[in-house]
């Protein structure tokens, strides 16, 4: 060995020391944490303060419920002229569809109200104030059902309305609305039945 290399030894290197150089200190490691927490943090409340957006949907459905308003009461100033002189089943035929339009009008209070409890916000009402028995005790899935039932009697009233009538209509077409109103029918059975099957298994 030459004389360079006894008056230069090669350095030995402690594996523990290298690994204390690059291991990251417990202060960065913290705050790394705490950038990613913060981080998660924010997206969280940023994903659930977005269900707001749906705040002004179900207020537009009051919109609606005053365009039913109007056009229920436009069927009302129609009919009454005319009420002694009106065959038996066109006065039918009117009120069939003035409760049709108040069966949909039931429906749109119940996906406003129910849906915003649900989704948005718990509705904070004054003691005082009259409160509907049903508001704070239907979930999502009893939601679904309600509706399911609404869309099946509303369905039912429109085919009673089409048999009133069914001497203007053809066959074919009374032959689709049955399949449709069977349809809604199979659908809300289907939907009820999948909701109780739920409800037992979390028992």
């Amino acid at each position: 060995m030459s004389s360079s290399c006894k008056n230069h030894p090669i350095p030995r290197f402690n594996l523990r020391q290298i690994e204390k150089v690059h291991r990251p200190s417990g202060i960065l490691c913290a705050l790394l944490n705490c950038e990613v927490d913060g981080m998660e943090r924010f997206v969280e409340n940023l994903i659930y303060a977005s269900r707001w957006l749906l705040a002004p949907i179900y207020l537009g459905l009051s919109l609606g419920l005053l365009a039913l308003g109007i056009k229920f009461f436009q069927e009302v100033f129609h009919l009454l002229p005319h009420v002694l002189s009106m065959a038996e089943n066109d006065m039918v035929l009117v009120l069939l569809s003035m409760i049709d339009l108040t069966l949909v009008g039931g429906l749109l209070v119940m996906v406003m109200l129910s849906g915003y409890e649900n989704f948005v916000s718990k509705l904070d009402l004054a003691e005082h104030k009259e409160k509907l028995n049903w508001l704070g005790k239907m979930d999502s899935g009893s939601l679904k059902n309600k509706v399911a039932a609404s869309i099946v009697a509303i369905s039912s009233i429109h085919l009673l309305r089409v048999f009133m009538d069914a001497r203007n209509i053809a066959d074919n077409k009374l032959l689709w609305y049955v399949i449709i109103h069977l349809t809604f029918v199979l659908s809300a059975f289907v939907m009820g039945y999948l909701d109780r099957m739920s409800r037992k298994d979390k028992l």
